[in-house]
């Protein structure tokens, strides 16, 4: 059963969680975030251990099942966030309910076992869907004018719309983000015209711009327009982070990650060394854990480790030859590379606070395990080598 997994994947994610699970588990217990206990670290290990057997059972069922199901698990996933959104006052206020409100957001299901988080698995039905809508977009649409391009994007944007509003509303803006992240260059390798491109990357850019130039020069419409039209939880992470010490309480977390990352200097504190309290270590800021014990370091031999598992992930997805499985690599891989970048920078103070986790390495099963997911469509894909589905000429 195993043999149909990739070696180089899988000794990459054994090491992950060697990490992952060592950290967590000094971090609980030599100086520990309120909510934690000391068996965090053996329940990441177990949290490892279902989601290997979630890899082995997975990649042991034909990527044309999984290709099937696609709708019937988009469907059952956004049916639970519409029900998260939906769920009274009553029931969210109650920490001990089946839906509780945390950190100030409306995102889980809270099992007896573990804590289920919809927003994360249905990234595994999206890339299967995007993939899938454009692959056969294409297969019919043999010549491509600005017209059936557009008619392409409407449909991906329409698929993807319902997910990003009832997530946003959690709210959880990064997932959001993320959504983007796995969308865009699967557009980009979809042969979509350049000009629409162009006029995608132009939008974005101008937004920026406009944003960075009112903050500059127009603080007053910066502050009651563009500022005012986000939450309240927003523009606390937003002047909190172009702010640190002016807005102490909303840059609390962050300045604090900054102590932990900064006073590990080059060779770090060593293990369970960490003496610095910061909300959210073992999970969201799970890396200045780490980076304090290990310092500088150790901070580059773990970014390392997981840009390789993005590595591989490309080079498997490259020697498939489809532009189906080139897409599906290319979801994946934008998706984790935008996670570990907006993660590691809110922890060091480069980008705000989003709350998304570090793939891999935070505490949760959740968020290990939908990743996991993703993983084994990357062994699905190289299985598939020979071709059985969507295969394509190499002039494709």
């Amino acid at each position: 059963m195993t043999q149909k997994l990739d070696k180089y994947l899988v000794i990459n994610i054994i090491l992950l969680g060697i990490v992952s699970s060592l950290f967590i588990h000094s971090t609980v217990n030599n100086f520990p975030p309120p909510g934690t206990s000391p068996t965090h670290g053996i329940k990441q290990v177990i949290f490892y251990i279902v989601g290997f057997v979630v890899l082995i059972v997975m990649t042991n069922i034909d990527l044309n099942i999984w290709i099937k199901t696609r709708w019937f698990l988009y469907g059952i996933l956004l049916l639970s966030l519409i029900v998260l959104w939906a769920a009274p006052a009553s029931m969210t206020e109650n920490p001990s309910s089946l839906i509780p409100e945390i950190n100030g957001a409306v995102s889980w299901y809270q099992l007896p076992m573990f804590s289920f988080q919809p927003s994360e698995t249905i990234k595994f039905a999206l890339l299967l869907i995007f993939a899938v809508e454009i692959d056969r977009h294409n297969r019919k649409h043999t010549i491509r004018t600005l017209k059936t391009d557009v008619w392409m994007l409407t449909k991906l944007m329409i698929i993807l719309a319902p997910v990003a509003f009832f997530v946003y509303k959690q709210p959880d803006t990064g997932m959001v983000v993320l959504y983007l992240a796995m969308l865009a260059p699967m557009i980009y390798l979809s042969g979509i015209q350049r000009k629409i491109l162009l006029v995608f990357a132009a939008i974005p850019t101008a937004i920026i711009g406009f944003i960075v130039g009112a903050y500059f020069f127009f603080q007053d419409f910066y502050q009651e327009k563009l500022l005012g039209a986000l939450s309240p939880h927003q523009i606390s992470r937003i002047n909190g982070w172009l702010h640190p010490f002016e807005f102490l309480d909303s840059s609390y977390q962050t300045r604090l990650g900054l102590t932990a990352i900064g006073s590990a200097q080059f060779e770090g504190k060593g293990y369970m060394g960490n003496n610095v309290y910061v909300p959210e270590k073992h999970t969201d800021f799970i890396f200045a854990s780490i980076a304090e014990e290990v310092g500088f370091i150790g901070g580059a031999l773990v970014i390392v480790l997981l840009f390789s598992l993005i590595y591989r992930i490309i080079l498997i997805t490259m020697q498939s030859e489809t532009r189906f499985g080139a897409m599906i690599g290319a979801g994946i891989a934008g998706v984790l590379s935008v996670q570990i970048f907006q993660n590691i920078g809110m922890t060091m103070g480069l980008l705000p606070v989003t709350g998304l986790t570090l793939p891999f390495l935070s505490y949760g099963g959740s968020s290990l395990i939908s990743n996991i997911m993703l993983i084994a469509l990357v062994c699905l894909i190289k299985q598939s080598y020979d071709g059985y589905f969507f295969k394509s000429d190499k002039k494709d």
